[in-house]
């Protein structure tokens, strides 16, 4: 029978309480809402939304085509040069989505014959761009600096680095002046995911990479999402002019895809002008995060320690994480749950969002309804 071995599947996931379902939510959910990336409780501001809305009525509901074909709007340029600006880089490349921005960073910028180091950490998205990249991947321990020096000491010829900021299942940060002095000194380039450090770490929000002295390096290639703190949809690649411009040429998932949609660039500029007047968001989203974690820490949770907004606490097991996270939304509060495979370590979590738009009271909420619900 076709797909037969689905079944086989399926039976394996729901043995192991690894099945995953959708739940559609409505526009006005009661639930406090600690599970979603809205880092900074943009998503829903009016700036946000009419800037989606103005984009909308101006182009359309649609790019209609490949940005090298109609898919590039006044907007998308507009929004890729005010992006740069801000993050401190020469020039920003827009992608539908961070995931392939990410595929086309690791896959154009690793030819035939290089090699990428990969830490054991990264992101799925920063794994398949490894995977579908024709250089050859060598993954090293999480966050560790002599071991991506090591792994660059062993090859000769081009290689680059690839690591998250700051990774989304613990919340942990990278020590990115490390990489970049490790990768510096085989000649080799670092191309680094800001998905969970932009708009959260750095002056005003403008990233892990800036923090580190990064921005603006001939030698380094930033990815960031437009749907976490921003607010909206889609992805840049931020770096040297050259590197832009060999992406135009050589990302496959650039060429060959749809542009962005209109409204999810208008979005995305509005919210960027938005962080660029209200910088204390940042700061914010990082004080919710510690008082996060020193609560949860205190009512005897085992909870790490955030290095920017993302919160992880520990679950017994998959489906422990599952009834917690349950017994979390039925109480009011909504936390997002990481199972195998999409932690590294096959440890189960929930994961809490810290946003800046949290009132103390909120937090205070939270906190007793994930104690009084912990398995």
């Amino acid at each position: 029978m076709a797909f037969g071995w689905i079944d086989e599947q399926a039976e394996l996931r729901r043995h192991a309480g690894l099945v995953r379902t959708l739940r559609p939510r409505p526009a006005d959910s009661p639930l406090l809402d600690l599970a979603s990336n809205d880092y900074l409780g943009l998503a829903r501001h009016p700036e946000v939304a009419e800037g989606a809305a103005r984009a909308a009525r101006t182009w359309g509901g649609g790019a209609t085509g490949s940005r090298l074909v109609t898919g590039t709007t006044e907007l998308h340029t507009e929004l890729e040069r005010e992006l740069a600006a801000f993050c401190g880089f020469e020039a920003a490349l827009v992608f539908s989505s961070g995931y392939a921005a990410n595929l086309a960073a690791v896959t154009a910028l690793a030819p035939h014959g290089s090699l990428i180091v990969s830490d054991a950490g990264n992101h799925a998205s920063l794994i398949d761009g490894c995977r579908l990249a024709r250089g050859t991947t060598q993954v090293v321990a999480h966050a560790e600096p002599d071991a991506v020096r090591k792994a660059l000491q062993a090859h000769d010829g081009p290689a680059v680095a690839v690591s998250d900021t700051v990774f989304s299942v613990d919340g942990d940060a990278a020590p990115l002046a490390g990489l970049a002095q490790a990768c510096r000194e085989r000649g080799a380039g670092l191309v680094v995911d800001d998905a969970h450090g932009l708009g959260v770490l750095g002056d005003g929000g403008r990233g892990a990479p800036h923090t580190a002295g990064l921005a603006g390096a001939d030698d380094v290639v930033v990815t960031v999402t437009l749907s976490k703190s921003l607010g909206s949809q889609g992805g840049a690649v931020l770096g040297p002019v050259r590197v832009i411009d060999h992406l135009v040429n050589a990302a496959r998932t650039f060429i060959f895809d749809t542009g962005l949609a209109p409204a999810a660039a208008g979005a995305a500029l509005s919210a960027l002008r938005l962080l660029r007047r209200e910088p204390e968001r940042a700061a914010r989203a990082r004080t919710v995060a510690g008082e996060l974690h020193a609560r949860l820490t205190a009512a005897g949770l085992e909870a790490v320690r955030p290095d920017a907004a993302v919160v992880s606490v520990r679950a017994p097991s998959p489906e422990g994480a599952v009834r917690w996270a349950a017994d979390c939304r039925a109480a009011g509060v909504a936390v997002g749950c990481f199972r195998p495979p999409s932690v590294p370590d096959g440890i189960s979590r929930l994961r809490l969002t810290a946003r800046a738009d949290l009132s103390e009271a909120q937090v205070e909420r939270a906190v007793r309804v994930i104690g009084e619900t912990r398995p």
